[in-house]
């Protein structure tokens, strides 16, 4: 089938991945990465009532979530994580231009673009005005607004179904395996960018491969 969309992750793919930045300060405050990432985030690769999940699909605020993870750390760990502390580190970065400019093109070969990130109400005045999206995208799916989130299938059917193409038109791109694998289930064919800037001309030829 010939692929008439292509769906972008936010987060890892127009700007650095959010992970990465968590990892470096859990490092530096001398915590441990993985047990730190997984008291702020919940286990990413699934959707659970995990605080920041229920954040990402919009049923609590981010001050309740994050006095819930302050709370499960300190018992689970014997440390209070913050995730407003970390939240700090994700500043800096910037845009990537390549992959911006990728996006016009597609565009600009006549197929549909589409924006499908997990994210909260609170945060959209800071990640939205980073990009043109009524330029670059057909359509923006924030998870807090449609009350979904990924790995979720009906997230990605929902952006399927708002881009007009079935699965096996379209191929959807994330920094995040479980992302992936969720779209893939819907029969998306999935393409993981890795988490450095390095990568990308990697995932845009990867992309390209299956849009010619």
């Amino acid at each position: 089938m010939t692929i008439r969309a292509v769906i972008f992750d936010f987060g890892g793919v127009f700007v650095d991945s959010p992970f990465t930045a968590m990892t470096d300060a859990a490092n530096a405050r001398d915590l441990d990465p993985d047990q730190t990432m997984l008291a702020i985030f919940g286990d990413y690769a699934a959707d659970t009532d995990h605080p920041w999940h229920r954040l990402e699909r919009g049923e609590i605020t981010v001050v309740e979530a994050r006095d819930a993870i302050v709370d499960a750390s300190q018992r689970d760990m014997g440390v209070a994580v913050d995730p407003f502390e970390f939240l700090a580190a994700l500043s800096g970065g910037g845009l990537r231009d390549d992959m911006v400019d990728f996006v016009k093109d597609l565009r600009g070969r006549g197929l549909a673009t589409g924006l499908l990130t997990n994210n909260a109400k609170e945060f959209q005045e800071f990640w939205r005005p980073l990009m043109p999206l009524d330029e670059l995208f057909d359509d923006v799916i924030d998870s807090s607004e449609v009350g979904i989130r990924k790995p979720d299938r009906r997230i990605y059917e929902l952006a399927l179904e708002r881009l007009g193409v079935t699965a096996d038109e379209a191929v959807f791109v994330d920094d995040a395996p479980g992302n992936i694998a969720g779209a893939e289930v819907v029969g998306i064919t999935g393409v993981l960018i890795g988490t450095a800037r390095s990568d990308v001309a990697a995932a845009i030829a990867a992309i390209d491969a299956l849009v010619v």
